[in-house]
């Protein structure tokens, strides 16, 4: 049986994992979720006012209201900048599995903040929800990711060939996951 307990702080050496607050609109639409790149690497759509962000804040900050709702603002320590997201989704509570997002604003990419915040998730999931496995997936060709996945000990399982269709072509979605009886002798 799973533990839900919701999106709660955590902090490591360099990030704050918070729930979002209204207050995180400008970061957004500054950092990431109006940057097409950015966004098309998780198949989410551009966000270019403040008032679409605020939209999309709305539905985030309404999920706080339900104990199995996971998603967390990612802010770096030290400049107090909301640099990107993480989210618990597609969480199944018969068969003990969710699935892990993130996205962060190119400027903060390469510095180990997506690998550092996944890290700091994975006993939460493992240890306090009680999940069996933790599912995660890239868009084929995105390298970075793909660095994050391995850093983090996730094992291949598996592509679903043309999953996605954008700009007139088709895209592979590779999947990976980790059960809890790897965790944490594999990272």
């Amino acid at each position: 049986m799973l533990k839900h307990q919701g999106t709660c702080l955590i902090e490591t050496d360099r990030l704050i994992l918070r729930p979002f607050q209204f207050s995180d609109a400008d970061d957004m639409l500054t950092y990431w979720v109006s940057d097409p790149a950015i966004q098309s690497l998780y198949s989410e759509p551009v966000y270019t006012t403040k008032e679409a962000v605020n939209g999309l804040l709305d539905r985030y900050i309404s999920g706080y209201n339900q104990s199995d709702y996971y998603r967390w603002a990612i802010q770096e320590k030290e400049s107090g900048i909301c640099i990107g997201q993480l989210a618990v989704f597609l969480v199944n509570n018969d068969h003990h599995f969710c699935e892990i997002e993130y996205a962060l604003g190119s400027r903060f990419h390469r510095k180990g903040y997506c690998t550092e915040a996944v890290k700091a998730i994975l006993p939460l999931c493992f240890h306090d929800i009680r999940f069996n496995k933790v599912q995660v997936c890239h868009k084929a060709g995105n390298e970075a990711s793909r660095g994050v996945i391995r850093k983090c000990g996730f094992t291949y399982e598996g592509t679903l060939r043309d999953y996605f269709f954008a700009a007139g072509q088709y895209t592979d979605r590779l999947y990976y996951s980790m059960l809890k009886s790897e965790y944490p002798a594999n990272i």
